[in-house]
């Protein structure tokens, strides 16, 4: 199976007084296209810098990301934000949803610095909302609707762009129970289908039941890789 992500000693350090913070701390890791993989470990363990660099919503101070054969570590501010664009989908633990926008209306903005028509934006909008079960929730507010099916809509906001990678920080921490079991399988479903899933999580238990793999991480370094391996 090729991988599509993998990192080569990489670290984020931040500076707190005189006080060093490693927050990812010499991580090295391969990922393949089609995988779900969930990043776990304790609040300050360091799993959502490491998604945020992924994403390329963060630089490193150290190290390298590479996706396919592309070095994002390389990449300049606006190149990273085409990749941003183009590549990646993300999900985030709050919705993020416009409150005086429909459903629809927040899916269609993914797609709104794109060159498609606006009937075209809206018609892809309302073809994945559909894909994901919420026909008949298209003209609610996000105030009309349950916290499970707000977070979908944020998710049909990352898909509509037909991204390659999808990476979602904490999506069920808001979540009930049986919410939070409903995004895990749409994600699960979603990665059948050759989407590439990136989950950070509290919940171990969720990502053992989901995720292909788990990787465990403890003040910003890999602990288990969670394919047998020994992380270097």
């Amino acid at each position: 199976m090729a991988i599509v992500i993998s990192t080569y000693e990489l670290c984020r350090y931040y500076r707190r007084g005189p006080q060093e913070i490693r927050a990812v701390d010499h991580v090295s890791l391969s990922i393949a296209r089609g995988e779900f993989v969930s990043i776990v470990g304790s609040s300050g363990s360091g799993k959502s810098t490491l998604l945020n660099l992924l994403a390329g919503l963060d630089t490193p101070t150290d190290g390298d990301i590479r996706i396919g054969n592309d070095s994002l570590t390389a990449m300049t501010r606006r190149q990273r934000a085409a990749y941003r664009a183009q590549r990646v989908g993300m999900v985030f633990q709050s919705f993020n949803l416009l409150p005086y926008r429909s459903a629809v209306e927040n899916v269609e903005l993914a797609l709104y610095f794109t060159q498609l028509p606006r009937r075209k934006r809206r018609d892809q909008a309302a073809a994945i909302l559909e894909t994901l079960g919420l026909a008949d929730r298209m003209g609610h507010l996000p105030a009309d609707m349950s916290g499970g099916e707000q977070q979908r809509v944020a998710i049909a906001r990352a898909l509509v762009k037909r991204p390659e990678l999808l990476f979602a920080d904490e999506p069920t921490g808001n979540l009930d129970h049986d919410n939070a079991t409903a995004v895990a399988e749409l994600l699960s479903r979603l990665c059948e289908q050759g989407l590439t899933v990136v989950m950070v999580t509290h919940n171990l238990d969720l990502a053992q039941h989901y995720a292909q793999r788990v990787i465990r991480m403890h003040y910003g370094a890999i602990v288990t890789t969670g394919d047998g391996s020994q992380p270097r």
